[in-house]
């Protein structure tokens, strides 16, 4: 699945809502950006309202539906551990490359 399938996925389960003076609310892109800013930088949900404009508890809650969205589609194929065949292959595409002994 392409990443902006994953957006569109997961922006269906949270769909954007309307403030009461008809603006619209927090889209899912600043939602989605919000949540990687979190994962990539390892700050806290209170360090995003600055960029994305969202308070503390929005970013949380954005973190946890966008992890649940995560492990929903992928968990299966890549958030285990690797076995043995993986880790020849990637010792041996290392070793490949100049890395031996990785």
């Amino acid at each position: 699945m392409q990443p902006d399938g994953l957006v569109y996925l997961r922006s269906k389960n949270v769909p954007q809502q309307f403030a009461a003076a008809e603006r619209s609310s927090i889209s899912p892109l600043q939602k989605c950006t919000a949540s990687i800013r979190q994962l990539a930088y390892g700050g806290g949900a209170d360090t995003v309202d600055e960029y994305v404009r969202l308070g503390e508890t929005t970013a949380r809650k954005c973190l946890h539906h966008f992890t649940a969205g995560i492990i929903h589609l992928f968990g299966d194929q890549n958030l285990r551990r690797p076995t043995p065949e993986d880790l020849e292959r990637l010792l041996y595409i290392g070793e490949q490359r100049g890395f031996s002994g990785m």
